[in-house]
């Protein structure tokens, strides 16, 4: 039995010795990073046209689909005010979604209050106005909201107005089963080593990120640097490096492009490799904002950009 017993165990060991190994981790790895990114549509790449009516917001996934083939959304808040409430219109749009076979993943929250204000009455309105986008995002099926992570102070005054604001806001996220994630927008937003310390900080998992390819201004809102026109840039690979760690998505913004169809100031190859490297699975997002194309050229040109640098990685 003596000589059974070591002839199994040596059997055993070595095959995980086999399963382990080098070659066999490395076919694991290779089959993971070969697969095509998966792709959404931020709805912020068709903001000129639904602010002039040209497209309507009730249509946004019959448009991903339809013209840019896109199974995937993330919807902006800004084009549903008047409806944010209504469970009815909700359950409308997640049928609209579903009859083209399009998934919601996420709404992208602006304007409703500092979460990190520093005085603790504006900052719980500010909290608690953000509650009926996570009740919407749940009936579309989404899994999370993208919010600011903007307030006043200094720096560590700051932190803890953030580490309250969002630590309530993602609290309130966990019950619902819905993600809060902060995006770089400028001024300390854009500090990914700041941010990443406050989503430590708050240490819950339904606290996230999702990291912006464009918005490392760190002394103006909202973060644009289209055109270089930002003077105080946080560098955008080590801020999307930051980030990453907790991203449940990955926002591909894009201005401009050379007439390869490389992006003119943000380094695809680089960026991208980034993502790649980190393991993250999730969906990277076109998000077109530049001036000097029309909106479906300039979607077409990101998502084509993102397949063709994805697949040389």
């Amino acid at each position: 039995m003596k000589t059974r017993r070591t002839f199994i165990k040596k059997t055993v060991l070595a095959a995980a010795a086999v399963s382990a190994s080098p070659a066999l981790l490395a076919r694991k790895s290779f089959n993971n990073k070969t697969r095509p990114p998966k792709i959404s549509l931020a709805q912020w790449s068709l903001h000129r046209a639904l602010e002039k009516g040209d497209v309507k917001a009730v249509d946004f996934a019959k448009i991903a689909k339809n013209t840019y083939d896109i199974s995937a959304i993330e919807y902006v808040n800004q084009f549903y005010t008047d409806m944010a409430k209504s469970e009815k219109f909700w359950s409308q749009m997640k049928e609209r979604a579903l009859n083209e076979g399009v998934k919601s993943l996420l709404i992208m929250v602006d304007n409703e209050g500092d979460l990190g204000n520093p005085d603790s009455n504006a900052r719980k309105k500010a909290v608690e106005n953000h509650f009926k986008w996570i009740n919407a995002a749940k009936i579309l099926g989404c899994h999370s909201i993208r919010v600011n992570a903007f307030g006043d102070g200094d720096r560590p005054s700051l932190k803890n107005s953030l580490v309250d604001g969002l630590g309530h806001l993602a609290s309130y996220g966990a019950k619902e089963e819905i993600n809060v994630l902060v995006e770089n927008h400028g001024l300390h937003t854009s500090d990914g080593a700041f941010m990443a310390d406050i989503i430590k900080e708050v240490n819950n998992t339904h606290l996230g990120t999702l990291p912006d390819f464009g918005n490392w201004c760190l002394n103006a809102k909202w973060g644009s640097t289209q055109n270089n026109r930002c003077d105080e840039v946080y560098d955008r690979y080590q801020g999307v490096t930051d980030f990453l760690p907790f991203a449940k998505g990955v926002s591909a913004k894009s201005y401009a492009f050379d007439p390869e169809g490389y992006e003119t100031i943000i380094d695809y190859s680089k960026i991208l490799k980034i993502v790649k490297d980190s393991g993250f699975d999730g969906y990277i997002g076109v998000e077109f904002e530049g001036e000097n194309m029309s909106e479906p050229d300039g979607i077409k040109a990101t998502k084509n950009l993102i397949e063709k640098v994805w697949s040389k990685l």
